[in-house]
């Protein structure tokens, strides 16, 4: 089966491997609505594909990704046809409708592509950045080049971090906070030292070097693969993961309501960008509606 994608590159580089490329390499992969439909669709494909082992998520250009499209050029929430769970109500009145649009696009879907039966590649180059982090964690293994770098800004924001809040889980708890406390870039070597990144290669041997990786996996049983991940994982969520996820999606939410009571936006764009600060204040959220009941 061929598929076409406005935003993405669907490709089988060697027997019993899909490799999914996000392609906005001019906007550094921003991941918006499109995008998000369209990587729900990819990962269903390559999951449903008998003939595939494992899966490569890799992003065009010099960049990973920049995060979740503040660009406001597409759609604010998915169309029902397009939305994945039950929740709805996007344009809900009060806070309804934001907490909806994330718990749909940022928290539940990216639970759903951690939880994909095969295993998961993150290929990994220059700036990943806030939600590039939680597409790279949604993957079971994280290859990046030397030159890699993540980036979380969520302090800057007034946000006490991302919507998917893998941070513990992928660094321990310790340098965690530091990372949330002071916020930058996480180098691709301090990363593989704390476990959140499996290699770090050169920058040209990225592509080469993730394949081969993948096809040593590819060699492997294909329900054996899917047993193994589902123990692994399984072990993170009897440890508390799901919960402690709910709980930082929750406190994610109670920071956007603070930012809404202090300044009437969604986040602190104070240190942004001033093209940025421009979008999301031209953008707005409604601080009031009546209510229609």
């Amino acid at each position: 089966m061929a598929l076409e994608f406005q935003q993405l590159i669907y490709e089988r580089p060697a027997p019993h491997v899909a490799r999914i490329v996000m392609n906005r390499p001019d906007k550094r992969n921003a991941q918006g609505i499109v995008m998000t439909v369209e990587l729900e669709a990819a990962l269903k494909h390559a999951n449903h594909d008998p003939e595939v082992k494992v899966i490569i998520l890799a992003g065009a250009g010099d960049h990973f990704s920049s995060g979740h499209d503040l660009s406001g050029t597409e759609p604010r929430a998915p169309s029902e046809a397009q939305s994945q769970s039950h929740w709805g109500d996007f344009d809900g009145p009060g806070w309804e409708g934001s907490y909806s649009r994330e718990k749909e696009l940022y928290y539940e879907i990216t639970e759903r592509w951690r939880n994909c039966p095969k295993p998961t590649i993150a290929e990994v180059q220059g700036s990943c950045i806030m939600g590039g982090n939680m597409l790279a964690w949604a993957c079971d293994l994280i290859v990046c080049a030397d030159d890699a770098r993540f980036i979380d800004v969520c302090g800057d924001m007034a946000m006490p971090g991302l919507e998917w809040a893998g941070y513990a889980w992928e660094l321990g708890p310790r340098k965690a906070k530091e990372w949330l406390f002071t916020g930058g870039a996480l180098s691709a070597q301090d990363a593989e030292r704390r476990g959140m990144v499996n290699h770090v290669v050169a920058r040209a041997e990225l592509s080469r070097l993730t394949l081969e990786l993948a096809q040593r996996i590819a060699e492997k049983n294909r329900f054996a693969l899917k047993l193994m991940k589902e123990a692994v994982n399984g072990v993170q969520d009897a440890a508390g993961r799901r919960q402690s996820m709910a709980l930082a999606f929750a406190l994610h939410q109670v920071g956007h309501m603070q930012n809404m009571l202090v300044s009437g936006l969604p986040i602190d764009v104070s240190k942004l960008a001033p093209a940025i600060q421009e979008r999301m204040r031209a953008r707005g959220v409604r601080t009031s509606q009546p209510d229609p009941a």
